[in-house]
């Protein structure tokens, strides 16, 4: 009895017949849908800004990249909310939230600089070394390595 894999199928075909992968696939054009009628509605520079996070029971969560974005978008919200109902899709839209949630690409730390003149290494290596504490002693001794050279 030999071991015979099954046909490899397309992941397309996949989606479409999987129950919860069809049910997923389904949910994810339904928000790239509303993604679409919700930028048609919003300033050209907002748009990249704000997404379509759920829609149920008339309230429409949108999730903002910051909170100068989320600002704006309040302000704006009445006027939002008049021209999305006059959409089929937001017709029973009742409430219109916010929540500031910054991208992920944004979050990344930004690299450090440290800028620190050579008078400020050369104190803090002569600290260094009147401490006995070899783990303390070798930080300060890496933070006066960042000591820019005298010009």
């Amino acid at each position: 009895m030999a071991f015979r894999p099954l046909n490899a199928r397309a992941p397309a075909a996949l989606l479409r017949e999987a129950k919860p992968l069809k049910a997923l696939f389904s949910q994810a054009q339904r928000l790239s849908h509303l993604q679409r009628l919700l930028e048609s509605q919003l300033q050209p520079a907002a748009r990249e800004h704000c997404y379509v996070a759920s829609w149920r029971e008339g309230t429409l969560l949108l999730v903002v990249t910051d909170g100068h974005w989320a600002t704006r978008l309040r302000y704006q919200q009445k006027r939002l909310q008049r021209d999305l109902q006059a959409l089929d899709e937001f017709n029973s839209l009742t409430r219109v939230l916010f929540k500031v949630q910054p991208s992920v690409t944004q979050s990344k730390a930004a690299e450090r600089n440290i800028d620190l003149s050579s008078r400020s290494a050369e104190h803090i290596q002569a600290t260094a070394d009147g401490i006995s504490d070899p783990k303390l002693r070798a930080a300060l001794e890496r933070l006066a390595s960042h000591g820019r050279p005298a010009v």
